[in-house]
């Protein structure tokens, strides 16, 4: 009894939140396959392959996968150098078992190595993008996607350069529509009473209102009425037959072709990354904490990507804004991406008639409500007070990601924080707690918790430094790994530096630890913790 009420408690989270994804995906399939020059229905089998074959392989409880706009130049590109879409097909289809070879070389592994900030920098990145880029459609600026996923557009040009165009094409019912859309997303998360109908999403309330508002200024012959392309636009299969004559399949008759391997070569990696760092991110959104096993993501995406090309589909990724999406809609576990993925089987199949009536605008405003949600201005002042080296790689990713792309961004916030780490470790691997030394003073140089080979030029700086005739206490109480390129500096600096130049030396901490018993008999050991009133003898 117990597992069916944990079921069905799950089912009335998933469902809604399932809904809400489904909304979300539909035109961003259709639009990244548009822009990456393939049929429009191979868009929607990668998100029916995404929501159902991974959804259910993959242990992610919060992402959700389909077709990725970072793919869009690759899958352009290889397009066009193959010459055909059959051959892509076969490029998409080796890409998967690639993927699923690096599942099983444990390849996974290497998202455990992206810092949260950078993570987080990635997030309110993409949030300022959804926000920036769906204002057009907020308005009725609804033009042909132009593939980019980035503030900068392919053609050269930003969504700054279109606000002419905008001021010529503004909708006055696609604004009427955006606003009520989000009167009604922001209500239905404010008010107690319509906040427990979990069944009934606030999304799925604002695309219902959108259809309606925007049959009702058809009816009434209003000037504020919307056209087709202000609407989601699907294929319409008349028959059984047309349904599979939209199925292509992979030539392996172009397996020989290196160009075939090169493109499945750049699908893997590209596609494999951008998976990691949205599964990264996605457990980071997830309220309960649960962790995905990236080696097994690896072969679910792979096995997705076997399928997808298998059946004429575009490449498949994790993506992070139909996952920020599941995760802003209260998902519970995977079932909602399985979930998404069925309705788009069944709509696309069985009602397009009625998604084809669903306003831009309307989705538009669920995207902006999410985009705002990944860029809280929370999160900005979390960062700021936590310092700047997290500030620093957090502000830095999330401002190349909406400048430049996603996996350019995330490299920033990367280089940025590796140099950070490197500077620190040079910089407090030891203290020289004396800045002007006095004669008589005792010197003490304390260790960190961590002394590598990195601290080696800092450390023999600071030694060839300290004055004849000193007092020093080298102290390594705290320290738990030393590289043996420094201990064997510091055999020097006790065995023939002191030595000469009259310096009595005292090491604390360092015989249980560390091999420098052989030192001589100027030298003074003290073992246990540090005592600050301790007296170089």
């Amino acid at each position: 009894m117990t597992k069916k009420t944990n079921l069905f408690a799950n089912l009335k989270a998933d469902f809604p939140s399932g809904l809400v994804v489904f909304l979300v995906a539909l035109p961003l399939c259709l639009g990244i396959a548009l822009a990456s020059g393939a049929p429009p229905l191979s868009g929607i089998i990668a998100g029916v392959v995404g929501g159902i074959v991974i959804g259910s392989l993959s242990n992610s409880h919060i992402s959700v996968s389909g077709p990725a706009a970072g793919l869009i130049a690759i899958v352009l590109t290889a397009i066009a150098t193959l010459g055909s879409f059959e051959a892509f097909l076969l490029a998409v289809f080796l890409s998967g078992v690639l993927q699923v070879i690096l599942g099983f070389l444990k390849a996974g592994s290497i998202s455990n190595y992206i810092p949260a900030n950078v993570i987080e920098g990635m997030l309110a990145g993409i949030g300022v993008i959804i926000i920036i880029k769906q204002m057009e459609h907020a308005v009725g600026y609804d033009k042909t996607y132009d593939g980019s996923d980035s503030l900068f557009r392919l053609d050269g040009g930003n969504p700054f350069s279109d606000i002419p165009d905008i001021l010529l094409r503004f909708e006055g019912g696609a604004v009427i529509i955006t606003i009520i859309s989000l009167l009604i997303l922001v209500i239905w998360d404010k008010v107690p009473a319509l906040k427990k109908l979990k069944i009934l999403p606030g999304a799925l309330v604002a695309v219902i209102a959108g259809i309606v508002i925007n049959q009702i200024f058809i009816s009434t012959g209003s000037h504020f009425a919307l056209s087709s392309e202000h609407l989601v636009t699907l294929p319409i299969p008349q028959s059984f037959s047309d349904i599979a004559g939209f199925i292509v399949t992979p030539d392996f008759s172009a397996i020989t072709n290196k160009n075939v391997w090169i493109s499945a070569g750049t699908i893997t990696v590209v596609a494999s990354v951008e998976t990691l760092l949205c599964i990264e991110a996605s457990d980071r959104m997830d309220v309960q904490k649960r962790y995905t096993d990236t080696n097994r993501e690896l072969k679910a995406q792979g096995i997705g990507n076997i399928i997808s090309g298998f059946i004429g589909g575009l490449p498949i990724t994790s993506v992070v804004v139909r996952s920020s999406a599941n995760a802003s809609s209260g998902a519970k576990t995977k079932m909602s991406a399985v979930i998404h993925g069925f309705l788009l089987l069944i709509c696309v199949l069985a009602i397009p008639m009625v998604l084809n009536k669903i306003p831009l605008a309307t989705l538009a405003a669920v995207l902006i409500l999410i985009g705002y949600k990944l860029a809280n201005p929370a999160k900005f002042k979390l960062f700021w007070a936590k310092g700047k080296y997290q500030f620093i790689p957090f502000l830095a990713t999330l401002i190349a990601v909406v400048a430049i792309d996603l996996l350019k961004g995330v490299a920033l916030g990367m280089a940025i924080s590796i140099i950070f780490i490197l500077k620190g470790n040079l910089q407090r691997a030891y203290h020289f707690r004396k800045e002007e030394y006095e004669e008589g003073d005792i010197i003490h140089i304390d260790l960190a918790q961590e002394v590598s080979f990195l601290n080696k030029a800092a450390i023999k700086s600071t030694l060839n430094d300290i004055p004849e005739n000193s007092k020093v206490i080298i102290n390594a109480s705290d320290t738990v790994y030393i590289a043996h390129d420094v201990q064997d500096l510091i055999k020097e600096f006790t065995n023939i530096r002191a030595k000469e130049d009259n310096i009595r030396v005292k090491l604390v901490g360092f015989k249980e630890a560390y091999d420098l018993d052989n030192t001589e008999g100027h030298v003074f050991f003290e073992h246990g913790k540090k005592n600050k009133k301790e007296k170089a003898e």
